[in-house]
């Protein structure tokens, strides 16, 4: 299933470097990241709570 996807962003950033310029295409490799990001946000495979609770004191 990874390959699968590495396929398809890299197509995906192809056309986009084929049929713009690179300022396109890295805006397009930017928001497959956040697409990737948020995917495994909601699949629960990202555990974000260490970084949205407050420090908690030790005392």
């Amino acid at each position: 299933m990874i390959k699968l996807i590495g396929v398809v962003v890299g197509l995906a950033l192809g056309f986009a470097l084929a049929f713009g310029s690179f300022g396109q295409m890295l805006i397009v490799a930017l928001f497959a990241v956040i697409g990737y990001a948020v995917s495994k946000f909601f699949a629960g495979e990202v555990n974000l709570a260490p970084y949205v609770q407050g420090r908690r004191s030790s005392q």
